[in-house]
């Protein structure tokens, strides 16, 4: 019998970065590839043959949008095997249509993305990255006013969304000496949040509380836009705000208002939009420390997304069952 045909759809620096010689013999062993093993676009007749011939995709960041109009010809595909997050950008209701199977490497995604936020809370805590950019602490020594208590023993942390990432934050917060996590997500089960470490609570009640606030919720209509000035209102002073996961969550306009006063801090991995620009008044606050989007998996942490989707096609080829398969009411509630 022979091995099914598969194509990999995705930018070149994601296919260097993902597909090393060892990967790519690992690959080989189990489907049959066509050269280049590889094509960024779908819309070429070259790259329309090749997608007419192929069983299954592996797909990652630069890969296009999988429209009716591309998967016309695409009669023998059953299976898209995504080796990076979401597959939001990815799909659209013709995948569904036609009844594809579709699984994504968002759990191993979730790794470094939580251990980066988990970093983020415990510089918070100590106002480090604000601390380290105020030219008056160059020489000065131990706490200063205007900082709030710079302590991360018996600190609050309300992480909104216990999604992938939110529960793996959860979870890595009980490192902490004495901290204490709420956990806000109207999709959550209760009891799994308390397994986890956390405390289940409602938005409000979490917001008064925290002492630093995570944000961990997927973005759509109902979440744009859910931290605005009436919820950042609510936090304590001195509160720092962390946004490892959508740029939209915020209203950027009340997050510049809040710390460029004085009584909030910010951390941001993500920003609406992205990238900011440079001229964005975001930039200018010094209350806010913003990184280029890299909590997630860069360099060989994008292996281990590999090395994922590579045992999920073995399971796809044996026809077990995926670890990670996606649907259309899951992307209803994650990312």
């Amino acid at each position: 019998m022979s091995k099914p045909r598969a194509l990999l759809v995705m930018d070149e620096s994601s296919y260097r970065a993902h597909f090393d010689r060892e990967r790519l013999d690992r690959l080989a062993g189990m489907v049959a590839l066509d050269d280049p093993v590889w094509v960024d676009e779908l819309d070429s007749p070259g790259s329309q043959e090749r997608l007419r011939k192929s069983d299954v995709l592996l797909t990652s960041w630069g890969a296009p949008q999988l429209t009716a109009e591309r998967l016309t010809q695409a009669k023998r595909l059953k299976a898209i095997i995504h080796c990076a997050g979401t597959v939001r950008p990815l799909v659209s209701d013709e995948v569904w249509r036609r009844g594809l199977r579709v699984s994504n490497a968002a759990d191993i995604n979730a790794i470094p993305v939580a251990e980066f936020t988990l970093a983020a809370i415990i510089l918070a805590g100590k106002k480090a990255p604000f601390l380290a950019a105020d030219p008056a602490n160059q020489t000065a020594w131990g706490h200063r006013d205007g900082y709030g208590d710079l302590s991360n023993f018996r600190r609050t942390i309300g992480v909104v969304g216990f999604s992938r990432i939110g529960r793996r934050v959860v979870r890595l917060l009980g490192l902490l000496d004495h901290a204490r996590c709420l956990v806000s997500d109207p999709f959550a089960d209760p009891d799994e949040v308390r397994r986890a470490g956390g405390v289940p609570a409602d938005l409000e009640t979490l917001l008064k509380r925290s002492d630093v606030l995570s944000l961990h919720a997927p973005e759509n209509e109902h979440t744009r836009g859910m931290i605005g000035a009436a919820e950042l209102a609510l936090l304590p002073d001195h509160a720092t705000v962390i946004n490892t996961a959508r740029g939209s969550l915020i209203d950027p306009a009340a997050l510049e208002s809040e710390c460029r006063s004085g009584r909030l801090f910010a951390i941001l991995d993500v920003t609406d939009p992205e990238p900011l620009p440079g001229d964005h008044p975001l930039r200018s606050v010094p209350n806010i420390m913003i990184t280029p989007h890299i909590a997630g998996s860069l360099g060989t942490e994008i292996l281990r997304l590999s090395d994922f989707a590579l045992d999920e096609l073995g399971r796809w080829l044996a026809a077990e069952p995926l670890h990670a398969e996606v649907t259309a009411d899951l992307l209803t509630t994650h990312a």
